[in-house]
């Protein structure tokens, strides 16, 4: 089972543009939580924060007792193997076959023989569905399968918590559809803790038991994926419609008079409530999600705090369908 992720009062900035400032939430042990928000707004950066590759100013980041911010070295590298890392552009190796691009992280950090190496690699390769592919060079082979074999070099080291940076970026909806359906059938296969970084908006409303949002240097949000996707904050709103009206601008956030201009001429109203779609379930022949069993009983447990609105998607979430599948 996945690891619980605990993010204190953390801060970041680069001389003195400030990134983001006092992010605090939990990663739920097993589930897949996504972060959503504009470019710009620091999501690739907290991924890295959350490693340890970038040292944030203030706060903390806490992983079975260890601060990936302010431990020793020693204990963030030893820490550091409990990741497996999924970058936006694959970062695979151009003269490597995806064989041995997969293998890399075993042949560095173990002392495994080849056969061994062979088999664990041939079984990630299987779980991401590259058979057959696995000597071709990444040049040779679609975006799509550059994501599916960094995603598998992500998996050779059975990490316990997965980061996932933008994994749509360059893909077509139906590939993103794919890789979608994949991460949920990976986190059933090995019940890892999942953090998708992204602005997909199908990603978002498909795959995680989460959300959450940055926008203007501040989390907007993070909580049960009903709070963030039927939530009326206006950047929430304006972003999850995709719509010009709002705090978000081209460059980041809107002035107020274009923002009272806006609301003297209606914008963004009329939109009405949106639906909540169903989450991805695993794929026939999957085992069940651990995970979202979990999940049910801790966000039973909240449910009273929860606004009205993601209350109810939660408890239509649960009702049966015709066919009697819940959906």
């Amino acid at each position: 089972m996945g690891i619980e992720v605990v993010v204190d009062g953390l801060t970041k900035s680069f001389g003195r543009q400030n990134i983001w400032q006092n992010v605090s939430l939990t990663l739920p042990a097993g589930e897949v939580s996504v972060m959503l928000g504009p470019s710009g707004t620091g999501k690739t950066v907290f991924l890295k924060s959350i490693i340890g590759l970038l040292k944030p100013e203030q706060g903390r980041v806490l992983i079975n007792g260890v601060d990936m911010v302010n431990s020793p070295e020693r204990e963030i590298m030893e820490t550091r193997k409990l990741f497996g890392l999924m970058f936006q552009d694959g970062a695979l190796f151009g003269s490597m076959s995806l064989f041995d691009n997969i293998a890399f992280p075993l042949r560095e950090h173990t002392r495994k023989k080849e056969s061994e190496i062979r088999r664990i690699v041939m079984e990630r390769i299987d779980i991401v569905g590259l058979l057959g592919a696995e000597g071709k060079l990444p040049g040779e082979i679609s975006g799509g399968m550059r994501k599916r074999a960094g995603l598998a070099r992500a998996l050779v080291l059975d990490p316990q918590i997965i980061l996932c940076d933008e994994p749509d970026s360059g893909l077509d909806p139906v590939r993103t559809a794919y890789l979608s359906q994949l991460l949920i059938d990976l986190n059933a296969q090995i019940d890892a803790t999942m953090l998708i970084v992204t602005h997909n908006l199908d990603i978002a409303a498909t795959v995680p038991d989460n959300m959450g949002m940055l926008f203007c240097r501040n989390l907007v949000t993070f909580g049960p994926r009903e709070v963030l996707l039927t939530s009326e904050v206006p950047v929430v709103a304006q972003f999850l419609a995709g719509r010009r009206e709002g705090p978000i601008g081209m460059s980041e956030e809107k002035d107020a008079a274009t923002l009272a201009a806006e609301q003297v001429n209606g914008g963004g109203a009329g939109a009405g409530p949106r639906t909540v779609v169903p989450q991805l379930e695993p794929s026939p022949g999957m085992p069940v999600r651990q995970a979202a069993l979990r999940r049910r009983e801790r966000v039973a447990a909240m449910m009273g705090q929860l606004p009205q609105a993601a209350r109810t998607a939660i408890l239509n979430s649960y009702t049966p369908t015709a066919g009697g599948a819940r959906p």
